[in-house]
Formats: structure tokens, C-alpha cells, sequence
């Protein structure tokens, strides 16, 4: 190109880049994005979301980001920090429960899970059919047995010296008959396991019949009724900074390993079908709206954060050196060329 061809084709790309930059700001930046929103907008109440995009491409999407991208170790020490931060905050100590869940809140919450029966039901027999509770069973009847037979009963209460004169027999028969105590125990402990059965049934069905769901109501609202003028700082007294940091190491531990499994993989598989199955032939306006997001939405959030940031970009220059990148390689071209050319 001849240097006055040059020339012209820099002074038309430097005013150019003066109409885009005037364009970028201010007024005429919002109504810009305003009138863009509106094309896109128009599109999304036409273009399904089949057309955009495929469930294997969202898949992918997580596989990527969400199952297989390598986490730096900084992300569970800041969330430990900001944990620690969130619980020593003045808040914790203004803010009561109630504040945070109200009552009627709490009651349905309560009045869900005690539809919830079966479920109940079946823990309430999973836990007495456990050899540990079944174990306490055992010595609680044991220990209840030997102390009312020497301490606790009405002849021993009632009658003077009764309790001594028993401990007294108790001592000299075991001096008599060594062993005598192992063999008491041992027949006892042997009656307690042929009885421990029916015990066990028994203790199910009176908690069956006692947990009721008068019962568990108004046991439970009493409970939050004494909770909720409490502070949040009250109700996690105890819990130190070391502790809480702990328990988001474990917690972002779990995540790293349970993120990696089938069983993870399987349920977000599960929810992108039955995204795609509902709105996979509807235009990606009913998914937005069924989302809550809406054309004001959107706009909302351009006037509060796309703007602002674009007005730093462009006040650190990026803006107008995004403009000339995408600008000055037309000027330079052949097809410029050739036009001023014609034009001379």
C-alpha cells in the first residue's frame, strides 16, 4: 500500500476506534446493551435448547468443571478462613434463631417429616435390632436387678437394718461358696438373654406407640420454643475456630472423593435427561422464566455489574486496545486495500 493509502487507511482506523470508544460508554453503553438484550431475548423466545446445546455437551460440561478439574489446595484453607470469619462475625451475636426460621417456618419443616412415618418406623427397628443397644439393654436390666435386690426394694427401705443384713448374707456366702457371685451373675445375665428378645419387642412397640406424632409435635416445638430467642452465637457455643476449620477440611475431602463417583455421575445424568426431556423442544425463554429470570433480571444485573466493569476496563485502556486488535487487521487487508485503491 502506498504511503498515502496508509495513511488514510490509519486515519479511518483511528476514527474508528474514537466512534466504537464514544459507543462504550456512559448512556450510549447501556442503551447498546439494552438494545443487544432485546435481539437476544427475541432469539431465546424462538431457539430451543436442543439447538444450543446437547446433553452430552452439558455433561461434558460437568465432567469437566465439576467431576474431573484438579483443585487448587488453597480452596479448603480460605474456606476454612471465611467459615471462621462467618461464625466470629458480630452478627452471630445480634441474630437470634427465630430471626432466622420462624415458627410457623419450623412447624412445617416439623410437619413434613412427620409424614414421614414409615421411615421413622423402620430406624425405630434398626436401632433396637443393633447389638450395641442391645448390649445396654442387657446391663441396664442387669445393674437395675442387683441394685433393687440389695438397695432399692420396699423390704430393704422399710425395714431396718434389712439392707445390711442382706449385703452382710451376700458377703458370707461368697466366703462360704466361692464363686457364688459368678454364678448368680451368670444365671441372671443367661435369663436376660433368652428374655432379651421380648424385651427388645416390647421396647419397640412402646416406642412406636409413645412416639406419636402429638407426642414428637409437641415435644419438638417445645424444644424450639426454648431455642429460638436464643443467639446463633449461643447455639454454637463450643464450637472453637480449630474445630470448624477441621470440619471443612473433612467436608471439601468428601466432596473431592464423592464427586469422582458413579453414584454422582448417575444423578446428574439423571437430572440433565429430565432437563433436556422438559425443555429440550421449548424455546430457552420458558427454562429462564421457569428459573425465575426474566428480561428486567437480566437488565438489572448488566446496570449493576456489566457496566461498572467495562468502565474499568475501559479506564485501564483494555477496551480500546480490545477495539484496535479487532480493527486494525481490516485496515491492514487486502480487501481495504483494494477499496482505497478504487477510491483514488
Amino acid at each position: 500500500m502506498t504511503k498515502g493509502k496508509t495513511d488514510l487507511a490509519n486515519q479511518l482506523l483511528e476514527q474508528h476506534v474514537k466512534h466504537e470508544l464514544a459507543s462504550l460508554k456512559g448512556a450510549k453503553l447501556r442503551k447498546f446493551l439494552e438494545q443487544e438484550l432485546d435481539e437476544l431475548w427475541h432469539y431465546a423466545g424462538e431457539i430451543t435448547l436442543g439447538r444450543i446445546t446437547s446433553e452430552e455437551q452439558v455433561m461434558g460440561v460437568i465432567q469437566r468443571i465439576v467431576m474431573d478439574m484438579e483443585l487448587d489446595a488453597g480452596i479448603p484453607e480460605l474456606a476454612a478462613e471465611m467459615a471462621t470469619e462467618v461464625l466470629n462475625a458480630d452478627v452471630q451475636s445480634k441474630t437470634t434463631l427465630g430471626e432466622i426460621i420462624t415458627r410457623e417456618q419450623a412447624t412445617g419443616f416439623l410437619e413434613e417429616a412427620l409424614e414421614l412415618r414409615q421411615q421413622r418406623e423402620r430406624v425405630i427397628s434398626e436401632i433396637m435390632a443393633h447389638p450395641v443397644y442391645q448390649e445396654l439393654v442387657s446391663n441396664v436390666v442387669y445393674h437395675g436387678l442387683v441394685n433393687y435386690l440389695y438397695e432399692d426394694n420396699l423390704i430393704t427401705k422399710s425395714v431396718p437394718g434389712v439392707g445390711s443384713m442382706m449385703k452382710f448374707g451376700k458377703r458370707m456366702a461368697n466366703r462360704a461358696v466361692p464363686g457364688l457371685d459368678e454364678t448368680f451373675e451368670r444365671r441372671l445375665k443367661a435369663w436376660l438373654s433368652d428374655s432379651l428378645p421380648g424385651l427388645i419387642s416390647r421396647s419397640e412397640q412402646f416406642l412406636h406407640s409413645a412416639l406419636s406424632d402429638e407426642e414428637l409435635r409437641d415435644s419438638v416445638m417445645a424444644a424450639w420454643v426454648s431455642l429460638e430467642d436464643r443467639t446463633i452465637a449461643e447455639l454454637h457455643e463450643g464450637l472453637g475456630d480449630v474445630q470448624l476449620q477441621e470440619f471443612v477440611v473433612l467436608g471439601y475431602e468428601f466432596w473431592l472423593q464423592f464427586r469422582k463417583t458413579g453414584y454422582f455421575e448417575n444423578c446428574a445424568r439423571a437430572v440433565v435427561s429430565h432437563l433436556f426431556d422438559k425443555y429440550g423442544e421449548r424455546p430457552l425463554t420458558d427454562l429462564l422464566g421457569d428459573m425465575g429470570v426474566s428480561r428486567e433480571v437480566v437488565m438489572a444485573e448488566i446496570d449493576a455489574y456489566a457496566i461498572p466493569v467495562i468502565d474499568v476496563l475501559r479506564e485501564e485502556g483494555y477496551v480500546e486496545a480490545l477495539v484496535r486488535r479487532r480493527l486494525a487487521p481490516f485496515y491492514k487487508s487486502a480487501a481495504a486495500r483494494k477499496i482505497l485503491q478504487q477510491e483514488a
